[in-house]
């Protein structure tokens, strides 16, 4: 993705991490839509999780959960591959700043 930071394609997975802890919130263990967490400017996907399964990538903060064909491998590496979604691992810049802005983290900032 030429022209785009790592930082910035983070930014951008973070924010859509932040946005799906709010679905989570409310959910149950039944599957729930979930905003793909690409760093794909633009995209607006949804894929289907449930609980048990969005848990299981949040225990990671570096993890982030996206459809196939998604991933951008200059910043990141699949970890798991699922029938509707893989789970990715942020690396290097990408990985400090998914750390850094993990809204589960005990210590912000």
């Amino acid at each position: 993705m030429a022209g785009v930071s790592e930082e910035r394609l983070a930014i951008n997975e973070a924010t859509f991490r932040k946005v799906n802890e709010g679905i989570e919130a409310g959910s149950d263990d039944h599957r729930m839509a979930f905003a793909c967490e690409c760093g794909r400017l633009g995209c607006n996907r949804l894929l289907e999780l449930s609980r048990p399964e969005y848990d299981a990538v949040r225990e990671h903060p570096r993890r982030f959960f996206v459809l196939a064909g998604h991933e951008l491998l200059d910043i990141e590496r699949v970890i798991e591959r699922h029938d509707r979604y893989l789970v990715v691992e942020k690396v290097g810049e990408a990985g400090a700043v998914a750390e850094r802005t993990d809204p589960r983290r005990d210590d912000p900032g």
